[in-house]
């Protein structure tokens, strides 16, 4: 049974966990894009990692940075999965990969949740693990349209729509939505005065 609660005051069928995984793999996704890498030396790391902290064991050196790195187009994948069967093909892979083993833990200011690889596995296991995971609720509960590009011309990032509605279009990352508005007025404009 999927548990409902709240988030901004919507009601939608995912787990804090769930929610916080979608959320820091788009944001990992989104350190590479038509801006160039935001995740390339070790101080961006720990930018990262003061932004989406990760439990369990965290080297924070060249080894783990570049594998972290080449977790992204394949986490990116889950966005242009063209159906659910891929999606769950791709699900099944990480967690295989990584050796996934569900158990549950409690830390932090966090209860009882689920955690799916040991806190010495790599960091990048945990982090496509957890990532799969939240993957696995979307494919589930068949709202995998939840992950969208966003819709600026000029932009590529990622985003997951954990809206009530699920209108989410533009990202959060490039101020794209506001942008994308302002050009639309200033061409309305335009025709108008033509």
């Amino acid at each position: 049974m999927t548990l409902k609660h709240t988030m901004s005051g919507v009601k939608l069928p995912f787990s804090h966990d769930t929610e916080r995984a979608l959320a820091e793999t788009a944001a990992l996704v989104n350190t590479v894009g038509l801006d160039g890498d935001t995740l390339v030396t070790l101080a961006d790391f720990d930018d990262f990692l003061a932004r989406s902290p990760y439990s369990g064991v965290v080297r924070r050196n060249h080894e783990e940075l570049e594998s972290i790195r080449a977790l992204r187009p394949r986490l990116r994948n889950f966005w242009t999965a063209k159906d659910r069967d891929e999606a769950a093909a791709l699900v099944n892979q990480i967690l295989d990969e990584a050796d996934a083993r569900p158990y549950l833990a409690r830390h932090d200011e966090w209860d009882w949740h689920l955690h799916v690889t040991r806190p010495d596995a790599s960091l990048a296991d945990r982090i496509a693990a957890e990532a799969a995971m939240a993957f696995l609720d979307l494919i589930r509960t068949d709202e995998l349209g939840r992950l969208r590009i966003c819709a600026a011309a000029d932009c590529e990032d990622v985003l997951v729509d954990l809206s009530k509605n699920s209108s989410k279009r533009y990202c959060d990352t490039g101020n794209c939505g506001n942008r994308t508005n302002v050009a639309a007025y200033r061409a309305r404009k335009r025709l108008q005065r033509a």
